[in-house]
C-alpha cells in the first residue's frame, strides 16, 4: 500500500494528539530528557525496535541525559505521512516507562 502525504490540516490534527512533538523544517521532531545516560541509552535501544518494527527509520541522536529524533518519509520527497505520526504514537508510548520528560 502506497504512503501518501498528509495535508497541512492533517498535520495540525495530529500534531494536536502528540503533546511536545513539533514539525520544523517538514520534520516531526521531539526532545526527550531523561534522568540518567543509562535511561537514555535504554529508550534508544526501545525505539530502535519500534523503528524496525514499523520499517521505518528516524534520525536519533543520543545525549548525556536526552534522546532526541527527528523524522520525515523519505520515499514521498521527505514529507509527512500517516507512518511519521505512527511512529511519533509509539515512541510516546514508550517514553514514560523510561522516565523521559
Amino acid at each position: 500500500m502506497p504512503v501518501e502525504p498528509l495535508s497541512q490540516k492533517q498535520i495540525e490534527d495530529r500534531l494536536a494528539e502528540l503533546p511536545g512533538w513539533s514539525v520544523d523544517a517538514d520534520r516531526l521532531t521531539r526532545s526527550y530528557r531523561l534522568g540518567s545516560h543509562f535511561a537514555a541509552t535504554a529508550m534508544v535501544v526501545h525505539v530502535a525496535q519500534v523503528q524496525e518494527e514499523l520499517d521505518h527509520h528516524s534520525d536519533l541522536t543520543l545525549g548525556y541525559h536526552s534522546v532526541s529524533l527527528s523524522v520525515n518519509t523519505h520515499s514521498v520527497g521527505g514529507r509527512l505521512t500517516e507512518l511519521d505520526f505512527e511512529l511519533a504514537r509509539r515512541v510516546a508510548e514508550l517514553a514514560p516507562s523510561h522516565g523521559a520528560s
